[in-house]
């Protein structure tokens, strides 16, 4: 099939949704607007309003006023607003999906299916902070005879959530559900390629009763205008926030002291033994790489093959190809669809340009047209090649060899990324000995990494992120602890 195939409707020429910035409880418009491109049909599907700075200090002085009203609400009514939300989301789910198709590229299928998850990441919140219990604690050192404590858990204030184009939705539910359910005021920015599904977020939050109309802002707008002035603020007392590393040091650098609760960028290696099931492992690396092109953090983006079953997995992965039809994106069977950017596209080609010159097989793909990037497979891709090493944020599945568990170890370990990765062999204590000795935040044996709706913390090591993630693990972090001795 063609690479043209996915611009097979009518290119759309001028926008067709306006939205705005959501401050203080008002939607505000302004001289500037970030154009939406329609990755579906081509054009301009969008335009909202991008802050200017004098908008995000004014988001940044409605959620300090907020943060009084918003600490003396009761768990029973942060709950209740968890439900309202995830109700206003699944009453808008063919308009939500419709807008992530256009703005971020998913197949419909894929694309109702964030909305379900952003819905039910809302209502996992719910349950989770009513578990949010007070604690009591009796003095047990010498001088504390006698001394009684109640530990509480208040909300930490005001949280900034800064959230990224791969899943404008989903991601953007990870971090204000728990957020909002810990009783924080918070403001949203998202990203600049992907944020009309935050602004219809936006909207539904509108519709719920806060105790002040500073708790929920919403401000879109170019990092370079208003990155800056938003992380920087002392009005913040965390930061949650999904993207590159890159990114994510900038951030860290401007924000000052508070608490910083990131998902950064992943270079998953999935290590595959002699006595795996290859089958499973290469059905599990072709999902792995495929998935919404492979812009997820969590991708596997290269296997290791043990030097005994290369051959036989690479051909498997070729096989387990052939199973994601590319076409229009609003049509169910389609399982794969263009990168966010042009750019992006480009910096896969680099990336596998890389591999073939330094003596990778090209199995399959390799090529673009525009911001679509053929679904590719790489053989014998030597160690040192970059893609290797960097986050390709691509449809490539690399496969490269090891000969032992040590140079397995070399390999994994052997960058500054550290977020997932998986293991495959049917010797258990190998799994245990290779789980342990992975740098990375999760290890998964025999499947692929996945962080699911967040029941289980997730996060990076080293540049992959601060903190896990998880709709309970975030809450906690969104809340502090004050002893109250009687």
């Amino acid at each position: 099939m063609g690479l043209g195939v996915l611009c097979t409707r009518m290119e759309t020429t001028a926008a067709q949704r306006r939205e705005r910035v959501y401050v203080a409880g008002e939607w505000l418009d302004g001289d500037e607007h970030l154009s939406v491109t329609d990755l579906a049909d081509g054009g301009t599907f969008a335009e909202v309003t991008s802050a200017t700075p004098e908008q995000a200090r004014t988001a940044l002085a409605a959620a300090q006023e907020a943060k009084e009203a918003m600490r003396e609400t009761t768990i029973v009514e942060r709950a209740e607003w968890m439900h309202e939300i995830a109700d206003g989301l699944e009453a808008r789910k063919e308009e939500l999906a419709e807008v992530i198709v256009r703005e971020a590229g998913k197949p419909i299928s894929s694309a109702r299916g964030e909305v379900d998850s952003a819905a039910t990441r809302f209502r996992r919140a719910a349950e989770e902070i009513r578990h949010m219990r007070g604690e009591f604690r009796e003095g047990t050192t010498s001088g504390h005879e006698g001394w009684e404590a109640i530990v509480k858990h208040e909300p930490i204030g005001a949280v900034l959530c800064i959230t990224p184009y791969n899943y404008p939705l989903a991601t953007t539910a990870l971090q204000v559900a728990p957020a909002l359910a810990a009783g924080n005021a918070i403001v949203l920015k998202p990203a600049s390629k992907t944020p009309i599904a935050g602004a219809i977020l936006a909207e539904v939050v509108s519709e719920v009763d806060l105790p002040h109309e500073g708790a929920f802002n919403y401000v879109a707008g170019s990092a370079s205008d208003i990155g800056d002035v938003l992380a920087g603020d002392d009005r913040i007392n965390a930061i949650a926030m999904t993207g590159s590393s890159g990114a994510g040091k900038h951030v860290a650098k401007e924000s000052g002291m508070v608490n910083l609760h990131m998902e950064l960028g992943g270079n998953a290696p999935e290590v595959v033994f002699p006595d795996a099931d290859v089958d499973a492992a290469a059905a599990a690396a072709t999902k792995g790489s495929l998935k919404y092109a492979g812009q997820r953090c969590s991708a596997v983006s290269r296997v290791l093959a043990h030097d005994d079953v290369h051959d036989e997995i690479v051909e498997k992965i070729e096989a387990e190809m052939d199973e994601w039809p590319i076409g229009d994106l609003f049509e169910e069977d389609t399982a794969l669809g263009p990168l966010i950017s042009e750019e992006q596209a480009e910096w896969v080609q680099e990336l596998v340009d890389d591999a073939v010159e330094r003596g990778a097989t090209l199995v399959r793909g390799g090529e673009r047209d525009g911001n679509f990037f053929e679904p590719t497979l790489l053989a014998d891709v030597p160690q040192d090649a970059r893609i290797v090493h960097e986050e390709q944020f691509g449809p490539v599945a690399a496969v490269t060899t090891f000969e032992s568990e040590a140079d397995a170890l070399e390999v994994a370990n052997g960058n500054d990324l550290a977020l997932d990765a998986a293991v495959f062999t049917a010797d258990h204590d190998r799994a245990m000995r290779m789980a342990n000795a992975i740098d990375a935040g999760g290890v998964r044996i025999n499947g692929a990494p996945s962080h699911g709706l967040g029941d289980i913390p997730f996060g990076g090591n080293k540049d992959s992120g601060i903190g896990r993630e998880g709709i309970d693990a975030s809450i906690h972090a969104f809340v502090r602890k004050k002893s109250i001795i009687l």
